[in-house]
């Protein structure tokens, strides 16, 4: 089977997203089959007359970015079987030909849509409601599109459902054990608070760092460490450690592995990688509800979770972890056991049979 994957543009920095179709790539081919990325420079056949000024220009100037080079992706193991392909547009003609083509994003549903038949039936790989990066009316008719759709959270089907999406398949996803896993016994660990900062809105960073803020009046011997792939900002506070993209070994050992807590402040995730990989190195999970991390945290057994944009209960809850290292250990325990059901393994065992059996129900359609 020939599978190719399309991307909505280049991999500069590390993306939850694009290390979820790498994984889905690197799982199909050790089952046998071929797997194409294909990564465009910008992406064609979107609603680009729709888009701001602001908008246009970032992608130009992406454009321009990725006609000079070409990203290595140090942040992700991908399968040397699998093809990474780096064009200039998603146009057909950059589309290899095979069985099945997956979008991997709101705005390249429209490209493989545009694709005949020789490029393989259609899926849709949903892994958020991306209304933050692009416009509603536009989003929701992805969804209702006529294509093979997968969604990566329980949240996502309920989601579907009041948009009229149609079928859609659940497969979680994963997280890679053998390399996300305690190595500092939970024990031997500081007072210290890892998480993702971001200067999007919807990643809660202004929240998280005000619950920090209020855990830290009680706790002064608290510290705390971020990480992320943008710039530093001056509203982080100086007592907070912050490493702009990090190698994935000094996430493991330095961030997960020697903090004691992980913090998640989101508005809104697909499915949450971040806490997910560091409930899986042992960290106890404070977090917002924010959709997929649902699948995984349940409040008050494998962790703690409260409203998105509520920094005073996030820091409540901090402070309860914080004043109590029996709960803390015991959080982390279940969250680690809980996480241990989510492999690629299992996963990708779950994408092949999906995309088999769509192709089979597609031929017997054909048929009649």
């Amino acid at each position: 089977m020939k599978v190719t994957f399309l991307m909505p543009c280049y991999p500069w920095i590390p993306m939850g997203g694009f290390r979820v179709v790498y994984e889905y790539a690197n799982q199909l081919v050790l089952k046998g089959h071929e797997v194409t990325v294909v990564h465009p420079q910008i992406v064609k056949f979107g609603p680009q007359e729709k888009l701001s000024i602001l908008e246009k220009f970032k992608d130009l100037t992406k454009a321009r970015l990725n006609r000079d080079a070409t990203p290595e992706i140090s942040w992700q193991r991908i399968d040397p079987r699998v093809k990474l392909l780096y064009v200039p547009d998603t146009a057909p003609d950059h589309v290899p030909d095979g069985d099945a083509i997956f979008a991997t994003a709101w705005n390249t549903v429209a490209s493989v849509l545009r694709c005949d038949d020789s490029k393989g039936a259609k899926f849709y790989l949903i892994q958020g409601y991306e209304t933050f990066r692009g416009p509603k009316n536009f989003v929701d008719e992805t969804w209702r599109a006529p294509i093979h759709k997968v969604v990566i959270a329980k949240w996502l089907i309920a989601l579907g459902k009041q948009l009229g999406a149609g079928p859609m398949t659940y497969i979680p996803n994963a997280v890679d054990h053998n390399h996300y896993k305690v190595v500092t016994p939970l024990q031997d660990r500081p007072k210290q608070v890892a998480m993702l900062f971001s200067h999007a809105a919807i990643k809660g960073s202004k929240e998280g760092i005000e619950a920090l803020e209020a855990a830290k009046k009680k706790h002064p011997d608290l510290s705390a460490i971020f990480f992320g792939t943008g710039r530093d900002a001056d509203w982080i506070p100086k007592w907070v450690q912050y490493y702009r993209n990090p190698p994935q070994d000094f996430i493991l050992r330095e961030i997960y592995n020697k903090s004691t807590i992980f913090l998640n402040a989101s508005w809104t995730e697909g499915f949450a990688l971040p806490p997910a990989e560091a409930a899986s190195c042992g960290c106890a999970i404070v977090a917002t509800d924010s959709g997929g991390i649902a699948d995984f945290i349940e409040d008050g057994e494998t962790g703690l979770l409260s409203s998105p944009k509520d920094s005073q209960t996030l820091a409540r809850n901090l402070c309860q972890v914080l004043d109590d290292d029996h709960l803390r250990i015991k959080l982390a325990e279940a969250g680690r056991r809980r996480l241990s059901e989510f492999t690629w393994e299992k996963s990708g065992q779950m994408m092949e049979s999906f995309i088999l059996s769509s192709l089979t129900a597609d031929r017997a359609y054909q048929q009649v």
